[in-house]
């Protein structure tokens, strides 16, 4: 054991500031996620739920994935198939996270992230553009649609690209690049999407398959700005892996929330989830919605606040503020300054022009958050709290204060049965 925990916390940095995530592939999740091969088995967002507690966009992405599974032929199957049958285990669990609802079942392509330095692996859904989709609960029609082509043609075209790359995609080199372009790879993603577009192009043009269904794959990455978010995601769940994995120290190395409780791991505490219900965003709507239609916060993509970047790097890029209902160039100023008190490091390889070409946070402390009483701002899509609706805005939320206080009491208590 370390004498300290700032000893600790130095060690889980290290480890952090060492990862080098690459991204390798996209395959069927069932071939690279075990327990997805063990039946009816599908994972989610957040610490640990069950159908019961679920919200409605989680109960939505649920059985558009009965559907898609051929598990289920209708929607009234669905349900009581996802009652009665369905195990529910969380991404975090298995080395993956997922948006939103997070559902992900055995034959969805997940994108494969290998980290070059300590070897370890994570794994993310892969984004399915604008409109209807199933992360947001819908599950019918061009959702199922959708998933079908991205399982039989968007995947094994960007397979194939990538694996034409003897060591896949530097996604920090790549990242460290979009940032200073206006990128904070959470709800603002469009200059990291267009030079993973740019570094995969050329290879899926060159590839095998028709040139019909090259075209289509162009196309889909040329109008999904958001497509980075899923990569950006499974970077930071590479990275933070790496600093857990150190087993000690304050370091929280994983925010993720499920629709009911939201949730936090903390390197010197292992596998355990320190929980508290979740708040519901405030943000701005979208035509004919209201604060009144918000469902409570949902999915795995605080990862990227855990690693420092999303909300914590707003000033990364301003323009994301007005969209999220936060003001302008000063609000994110004062966002992420407010946000490097209880962070314990900056990110020298995350640097941000638009902040005096200070890098982004890094080492998210509980300790300091119970202290100072701040929680970290979380920019986050809204979904409707009905499932089948879909996205309906957009905005910021807070965690609960009580999970980082409960983790801290419990640190305190492991190191002192330690002693």
């Amino acid at each position: 054991m370390y004498a300290t925990i700032n000893e600790a916390n130095a060690a889980v940095i290290a480890e952090i500031r060492r990862a080098r995530p690459r991204l390798v592939d996209v395959r069927p999740a069932g071939a690279c996620i075990p327990v997805l091969a063990e039946g009816a088995v599908l994972m989610h967002a957040g610490p640990p739920i069950e159908w019961d507690a679920m919200t409605g966009p989680m109960k939505g992405a649920v059985l558009g994935a009965c559907l898609f599974e051929g598990w289920s032929k209708t929607t009234e199957e669905a349900e009581v198939f996802a009652a009665t049958n369905v195990r529910f285990v969380p991404c975090h669990d298995n080395s993956a996270v997922g948006p939103m609802g997070g559902i992900t079942s055995a034959n969805m392509p997940v994108l494969v992230v290998k980290n070059a330095e300590q070897g370890n692996v994570a794994y993310c859904n892969l984004n399915e553009g604008i409109g209807k989709v199933m992360r947001f609960g819908a599950f019918e029609g061009e959702v199922q649609t959708r998933l079908a082509w991205m399982r039989d043609v968007l995947a094994p075209v960007l397979s194939a690209a990538l694996k034409t790359k003897s060591d896949g995609i530097d996604l920090t080199a790549l990242m460290a690049q979009a940032i200073t372009m206006g990128d904070e790879f959470h709800q603002r993603n469009i200059a990291a999407s267009a030079l993973l577009m740019k570094a995969l192009a050329a290879d899926v043009a060159a590839g095998d398959a028709s040139r019909e269904d090259k075209e289509a794959v162009l196309r889909f990455l040329e109008r999904t700005d958001q497509f980075f978010l899923n990569v950006a995601m499974a970077h930071c769940k590479c990275v933070m892996d790496a600093g857990h994995a150190v087993g000690e120290g304050s370091i929280v190395t994983a925010m993720t929330r499920n629709g009911r409780d939201f949730g936090i791991r903390v390197a010197g505490l292992g596998d355990r989830w320190f929980t508290a219900p979740v708040n519901t965003p405030v943000g701005l709507f979208f035509t004919g919605y209201s604060q009144a239609d918000a469902n409570p916060d949902i999915g795995d993509s605080a990862i990227t606040e855990t690693f420092g970047i999303g909300g914590a790097a707003m000033i990364a890029a301003p323009g994301v503020t007005r969209f999220v209902g936060s003001g302008g160039f000063s609000d994110a100023l004062e966002i992420s300054e407010q946000m490097r008190e209880i962070y314990v490091e900056t990110n020298t390889t995350l640097q941000i022009p638009t902040w005096d070409f200070q890098g982004a946070c890094l080492g998210l402390d509980v300790r300091r958050v119970v202290e100072t009483g701040i929680t970290p701002v979380i920019n986050t899509g809204i979904a409707h709290r009905l499932p089948g609706v879909g996205q309906v805005g957009a905005g910021t939320v807070r965690p609960p204060l009580a999970c980082f206080e409960q983790a801290l009491e419990a640190l305190a208590a492991t190191r002192a049965a330690a002693a």
